[in-house]
C-alpha cells in the first residue's frame, strides 16, 4: 500500500526543516504524497514543488488556518489551495502585520525581564519564516531558561500570561471564505487537541459544514486508534470526507517522524485520491 502526509509543516512557518529538505525527507521515507500546510502562509509552496518535481513525490499546495470559535483556538486545513490568488496574498499579508505586532510585544516583554533573546534568534537565519509560540519555546530551551520546548509552553507561553497575550485572529467564517476565494478543500485538523465534548464538537463541525466544509483529520498523532475510530463515523455522518497527517514540524517536535507521526500513523494514498476527486467536483 502506498501512503501520504497530509499535515507538514517547513521553515515557512515553525517547522526547522527547509521547505526543500522537508520534500527530500519524505520522499526517502517512501512517501507518494505530502501536503506542506505551513500555519497562515504559503510562502514555501514554490520552493517544495520544485523540489518535488525532481523526485517520485506529488507536493500538494496547502495552509493551516488558525481562528477561534467561542474563545477556542482552531486549525482549518486547506489542501489544493491556489497559493497564487490575490485575494489570499492580500489576506495572508494582513495576518503576518498581526503576528508581527504581537510578536513584538512578547519580544519586549521577555527583553524587559532580562531574557537574551533577539529577533534575530528568533528568525534562526530566515528573514521571512512566520514566527510563532514554537519559535519563543524553541529559544528558551536553547538559552537554558526552559529544560524542554513543553516546559517553554508551560511556564511562558500560555495564552493570557505576561508573555503571550492572545493574538488577533480571524473568525471561523472569515477563514472559510478565504479559502473558498482561493479554490482549496477545507478539512477541520485534528479535533482532539481542542477538548470540546462531543456535544460542542458536534456544534462546530455543523456549522463549518454549513460554510463549506469538506473534510476532518481523522488521524493525527494527538488521536487514540479509538478516537480516530469516533471522528471517522462522525465524518461519515456529516458527509465529510476522513483526513489524516503526522504534522510534522522537524526537531521542534522531535517524536514526530514524517509520515508515521509517533510510529503508528499510516494515511494512505487512496484518502488522498477521494480528496482530489471531491475536490475537483467542488470546483467544477
Amino acid at each position: 500500500m502506498n501512503y501520504v502526509d497530509l499535515h507538514v509543516h517547513s521553515d515557512a512557518s515553525d517547522g526547522t526543516l527547509p521547505p526543500e529538505e522537508v520534500v527530500s525527507a519524505a520522499a526517502a521515507a517512501g512517501l507518494k504524497a505530502i501536503a506542506l500546510t505551513d500555519h497562515d502562509t504559503v510562502a514555501g509552496i514554490v520552493r517544495a514543488r520544485a523540489a518535488a518535481e525532481r523526485l517520485p513525490l506529488e507536493l500538494v499546495p496547502g495552509i493551516e488556518l488558525s481562528c477561534v470559535w467561542q474563545g477556542t483556538e482552531i486549525h482549518i486545513l486547506g489542501l489544493f489551495i491556489d497559493e497564487t490568488c490575490p485575494a489570499l496574498q492580500q489576506a495572508l499579508d494582513r495576518l503576518v502585520q498581526i503576528r508581527t505586532r504581537r510578536n513584538l510585544q512578547m519580544l519586549a516583554r521577555f527583553q524587559e525581564d532580562g531574557f537574551a533573546i533577539t529577533l534575530e534568534d528568533l528568525r534562526s537565519g530566515n528573514p521571512d519564516t512566520v514566527i510563532t509560540r514554537a519559535h519563543f519555546a524553541r529559544i528558551l530551551t536553547e538559552k537554558g531558561y526552559a529544560p524542554s520546548m513543553d516546559a517553554a509552553f508551560r511556564e511562558y507561553l500560555q495564552y493570557g500570561g505576561r508573555y503571550c497575550a492572545r493574538k488577533e485572529m480571524v473568525t471561523p467564517e472569515e477563514a472559510m471564505e478565504l479559502l473558498r476565494t482561493a479554490d482549496a478543500w477545507p478539512c477541520l485538523a485534528h479535533p482532539v487537541q481542542y477538548h470540546l465534548d462531543g456535544t460542542q464538537l458536534e456544534a462546530l463541525i455543523r456549522h463549518l459544514k454549513q460554510r463549506g466544509l469538506r473534510g476532518l483529520e481523522v488521524y493525527h498523532p494527538s488521536q487514540t486508534p479509538g478516537q480516530s475510530c469516533q471522528l471517522r463515523e462522525m465524518a461519515r455522518s456529516h458527509g465529510l470526507l476522513p483526513s489524516g497527517g503526522s504534522d510534522f514540524h522537524g526537531s521542534n517536535k522531535p517524536d514526530i517522524r514524517l509520515g508515521v507521526g509517533r510510529g503508528g500513523l499510516r494515511v494512505s494514498q487512496a484518502l488522498l485520491e477521494d480528496i482530489r476527486k471531491d475536490h475537483a467536483a467542488k470546483s467544477r
